[in-house]
């Protein structure tokens, strides 16, 4: 039986399964439904953490403008949240860092302190931002890692041989089949080096055309799972599924085991019809791991958040079935 390497979550949000499936979406869906907020039309594709006995969360908001910021916003429950009508300002050498936008948060902790890595506009180019926190008030900016183009930075929770690490997907302007999953590291946030190719798009007709990491991954004493996402384009346009990987404990950039399945896929309305139909893409996940249960928090349809779940054995044992 596999373990989560982690700490204890009593609280954390939970439906058991009415399925045989390897995720099951909670029946309350979506948690955070369209004009959530003053002047924000959507929340979608956000990252929500526990904090002091609740939990709280890096939120994508479109405003109404068609501009998307980053906002705050807090839940004792994990599945109902209140929002900060402004948004979130990040600081850098004691001013106020001007953003163009930002989009499709990831929030880490490691050690004592939490960061967030967004996709951000600077120079008018999307590229990977990283800011921290220690009580989500105060945000420093830390970096932007990479050139452009680049999105889906998301942090490994704990140093490995001294390093962070830091997935990430290199891109291009647009969406061309242009998408796999490279591993960097860093000893000081700011410097980062040692680009490897982790994952390649492909195989799988669910996962042609792209794939970007989406939660934090989670360590296990098998190794490292990895959720992710992939997409396909179609004759009616992109699908967007979720998947999953087992990395390898010491080596990040090994690819232990790949499910050949993608563990959910757009079904439900508020998955095919909105802003951008056909869209399910995981940003963030909460573990306990005295009982090995797994939340998981996705954006549907680039319009609301949805909440899914699973334990570790179920999904480990379905990536080992379908596995490559």
């Amino acid at each position: 039986m596999a373990k989560i390497l982690g700490a204890s979550l009593k609280n954390i949000p939970w439906q058991d399964p009415v399925t045989d499936a390897p995720v099951w979406r909670y029946s309350g869906n979506p948690v955070i439904g369209r004009n959530p907020v003053e002047n924000v039309s959507r929340i979608f594709n956000s990252a929500v953490v526990p904090f002091n006995g609740k939990f709280v969360g890096v939120f994508r908001g479109e405003t109404n403008t068609g501009v998307p910021y980053l906002y705050y916003g807090e839940s004792q429950d994990g599945i109902n949240f209140k929002f900060d009508k402004e948004r979130i300002k990040f600081y850098e050498d004691g001013k106020e860092y001007r953003f163009e936008y930002a989009y499709d948060p990831r929030v880490i902790k490691v050690e004592d302190e939490y960061f967030i890595v967004w996709c951000d506009g600077k120079d008018g180019y999307p590229s990977i931002g990283l800011g921290k926190t220690k009580d989500f008030i105060r945000y420093e900016l830390v970096s932007h890692p990479f050139l452009p183009f680049n999105r889906n930075g998301v942090l490994f929770p704990k140093k490995i041989d001294g390093k962070y690490v830091l997935l990430s997907r290199p891109s291009d302007s647009g969406h061309t089949k242009f998408g796999d999953i490279f591993a960097s590291k860093s000893f000081d946030m700011k410097y980062w080096g040692e680009h490897t190719l982790v994952m390649r798009n492909g195989y799988e007709w669910w996962q042609t055309l792209k794939i970007g990491a989406g939660c934090a991954p989670i360590e296990t004493d098998e190794g490292w799972l990895l959720i992710y996402h992939g997409a396909n384009m179609t004759c009616s346009g992109y699908v967007y599924s979720m998947g999953a990987a087992l990395l390898d404990k010491n080596d990040v950039t090994k690819v232990k085991r790949r499910c050949t399945n993608f563990i959910l896929t757009p079904e439900k309305d508020y998955e095919t019809c909105g802003f951008v139909p056909n869209v399910i893409f995981p940003c963030a996940a909460l573990c306990d791991a005295d009982t090995g249960r797994i939340a998981i928090y996705y954006g549907g349809a680039d319009t609301v958040v949805g909440l899914a779940f699973t334990e570790v054995n179920r999904i480990l044992d379905y990536i080992n079935k379908y596995g490559r």
